[in-house]
């Protein structure tokens, strides 16, 4: 008998990607089909991220909403990063849980849900060489890991502690899937890892001296594939090696994601990040050099607990000198297990005030860089076309496309930009 699988997936792309994981394992090894309406479902996972504010609240919010509308004999799965950190307490709180599975035993899906109560989240098991079943859907995009876990020691982040050292997996199984994928229709991949970058620094079995900049060049040798991305690098291992290959080679797209956190040293110390303000320009200037039309994303987090005025001041100063085109932005959470967990937090109001200011600023970058790109034409592939035509430059930016013509999912189109909106942007197909 088909049995029912529904999903919700809370996080980051690496949750997106254990979630895909999740289904295409249950779908072919145990029968089970998709649906978006949790009442009729047979299997009923969470998975969870730990980084998001007030994760266990949130998680045990949802435990209660499922719980409460589940049809009889339904299970509830808990996944992802809140499921390693609390592991067993789940189902201490939360009886009407079956099974809790951690990030890093994702491959463990198919048995623990026959076994009643089952824990599994040892953050140091091993799937870097299990081979997941792989979807046949012909979707334009595919995530494809290249590496699970994390070895870095940020002061403020709970990564490393729900998904273990950091391993990179083979790069014959990474290019089997690749070239799978792209058969199968998927004109962009997209490289997952807690720091993709750093790819070869470790693997668990023995494998051939291998490099992120070695990784990118073999998969842009797969016919099919027309657009490479990638999430997300880290600052520290962005060598003069990498960044040419982001420059050069024509099928990686001209989008870069550089995590800066704050553009103060101090601030930046005290995270652990394990470099400076002057190094993370350095880089910039660099890339911009080679890609005069580069488009740059970041992270960075307001009111850390030992961030100053002055500190603050100084991530201001960053951001107007790169002029971000994409920016997250949040206020310092404490996470348990981490060693800023015990340090004072900076006042609500300031840290409010901090985070105002700071997208305050990027809006208005926005806006000013939106005007700049009338009449431009970029090269855009279409990621949508139900709601609306619209779909992302080469180097990142958003498009929305206007007009009648007939548009295709993955395909990509030269557009010519007609008008912004409050720094959103509006073209035509040429």
């Amino acid at each position: 008998m088909n049995k029912k699988l529904f999903i919700k997936t809370f996080g980051c792309a690496m949750n997106m990607r254990d979630s895909e994981h999740i289904i295409t394992e249950l779908q072919i090894k145990e029968n089970y089909s998709i649906t978006e309406n949790a009442k009729e479902a047979d299997l009923i996972i969470i998975n969870t991220c730990s980084v998001r504010e007030k994760p266990e609240r949130k998680l045990f919010s949802e435990i209660g909403i499922y719980s409460n509308i589940k049809k009889q004999n339904a299970k509830i799965g808990i996944c992802g990063c809140t499921a390693s950190a609390l592991g067993e307490k789940i189902i201490k709180k939360a009886p009407s849980v079956d099974f809790v599975l951690g990030a890093r035993n994702v491959s463990k899906i198919s048995k623990v849900i026959s076994i009643p109560k089952a824990v599994e989240v040892a953050t140091n098991y091993d799937e870097s060489n299990y081979e997941f079943c792989i979807s046949k859907d012909s979707s334009f995009r595919a995530l494809i890991n290249i590496s699970i876990g994390c070895d870095k020691k940020c002061s403020y982040c709970i990564v490393p502690h729900t998904r273990g050292k950091e391993i990179s997996i083979p790069l014959d199984m990474i290019l089997k899937e690749a070239e799978f994928r792209a058969k199968n229709g998927a004109k962009e991949i997209i490289l997952l890892g807690q720091n993709v970058n750093n790819y070869g620094a470790r693997f668990s079995n023995h494998h051939r001296k291998v490099n992120f900049t070695n990784l990118l060049q073999e998969v842009s040798k797969i016919d099919g594939i027309q657009r490479i991305k990638f999430v997300s690098p880290h600052p520290l291992h962005m060598d003069d090696e990498f960044i040419e290959e982001f420059a050069y080679n024509k099928k990686i797209s001209k989008y870069i994601h550089m995590p800066l956190q704050s553009g103060s040293n101090n601030v930046l110390k005290d995270m652990k990040r394990g470099y400076s303000k002057e190094w993370f320009l350095n880089r910039v200037e660099k890339i911009k050099k080679l890609v005069p039309n580069v488009g740059i994303g970041s992270d960075i987090i307001v009111a850390f607990p030992t961030e100053s005025e002055d500190d603050f001041k100084d991530t201001l100063d960053v951001v107007k000198e790169v002029g971000f085109d994409t920016l997250y932005s949040f206020i310092y959470s404490p996470r348990e297990n981490t060693s800023a967990f015990n340090l004072e937090e900076i006042p609500r109001d300031v840290a409010l005030s901090r985070l105002e200011t700071l997208q305050n600023l990027h809006r208005e970058i926005l806006k000013s860089k939106a005007k700049k790109e009338i009449n431009n034409t970029h090269r855009v592939m279409i990621e949508n076309v139900i709601d609306s035509i619209e779909g992302r430059s080469d180097n990142g930016r958003l498009i929305k496309i206007e007009g009648s013509k007939e548009v295709s999912l993955g395909e990509i189109y030269d557009v010519v930009i007609t008008k912004n909106e409050n720094g959103s942007l509006f073209g035509k197909i040429a």
